[in-house]
């Protein structure tokens, strides 16, 4: 599918006009207005001046023009570090669908068109932006840039992903979680979108490759993609049907309304622990519905990206 102009289709950015008007009444205080007002560069470099803070460095020039006290930002006070990791194992890409559309989007669509989304606010902040992508390797990386060219080759990447029709089977992703988490060295805001399945049941290993992406004071947000009606809630007709696992091939042929309640209650189990550790890790867990908008996104990732020091 085409990013750019699916982006400038999508309702996303009717819900960023909004959160603008909700940052300019303060709201959300503190976040750059260039993000919503137009996408304006100019107060790029400029925080409102709060009472009590020097006025050493209030902008008089730019009080004349909106008679409101701002103070200049440093670009590197005001510049942020962030790494967006992408599961593409076959597991996200379920379910089938025929031609990726807002309408119509499994979880690899979902996360791509997310993941593109986070990279046009993050290039309009003058944000450096890496990727990571992982199946069953540690299969694209690129390290924290803000230049036009670099911008263009990552949505070449994920528009590549988007569009892949022979995924990757399995993914340990704890193991990759490891390796990335070595690679960013310096502080950043580290943003995960994945399905949390793997083919391995070694849970423990999985909640400290989370855990190790808190090294070097970094700040996570996990978005748990999930396709909720049959992922979560195993709403499937109760006729005779054959169920594939994506990532090992093993099927079982049953009647859905046999297993749901149970289901479900494992299901529920492992996310609930999950939400858990990542409460103790302290790290953002928020569960997407692949049918849902993206305001979710965008309201989790501005938000946190203010708390970002």
């Amino acid at each position: 599918m085409e990013l750019q102009s699916e982006l400038h289709k999508a309702s996303l950015f009717q819900n960023l006009e909004l959160l603008a008007n909700q940052v300019v009444e303060g709201f959300i205080s503190g976040i750059h207005k260039s993000p919503f007002h137009g996408f304006s560069a100019e107060f790029a470099e400029h925080k409102i001046y709060n009472n009590g803070e020097s006025t050493k460095h209030i902008d008089w020039k730019l009080f004349a023009k909106t008679d409101k006290l701002y103070t200049k930002r440093y670009e590197e006070e005001t510049n942020l570090r962030c790494h967006i990791i992408l599961d593409t194992s076959s597991s996200m890409y379920y379910p089938e669908v025929g031609a990726l559309s807002l309408e119509n989007l499994n979880k690899i669509g979902f996360g791509v068109l997310a993941t593109a989304a986070l990279m046009n606010i993050l290039k309009k902040q003058r944000d450096a932006v890496g990727l990571s992508v992982y199946s069953d390797q540690y299969s694209f990386y690129s390290s924290e840039k803000s230049s036009e060219r670099h911008h263009q080759m990552l949505l070449a990447k994920l528009s590549e992903l988007s569009m892949d029709s022979k995924p990757a089977k399995q993914t340990e992703t704890y193991t990759y979680l490891h390796q990335i988490a070595e690679k960013i060295k310096r502080r950043s805001l580290i943003v995960l979108f994945t399905d949390m399945f793997q083919a391995s049941e070694d849970d423990g290993k999985l909640f400290d490759a989370l855990q190790h992406l808190k090294y070097n004071k970094h700040e996570v947000i996990l978005f748990h993609v999930l396709d909720k009606e049959t992922e979560f809630s195993f709403d499937f007709e109760n006729t005779p049907k054959r169920y594939l696992d994506v990532e090992t091939g093993s099927h079982i042929d049953l009647y859905a309304d046999s297993v749901r309640d149970a289901y479900k209650k494992a299901v529920k189990s492992y996310f609930d622990e999950l939400r858990l550790k990542c409460a103790q890790y302290k790290i953002k867990y928020v569960e997407v519905d692949v049918k849902d908008s993206f305001s979710l996104i965008m309201n989790t990732f501005l938000v946190e990206r203010q708390k970002f020091r």
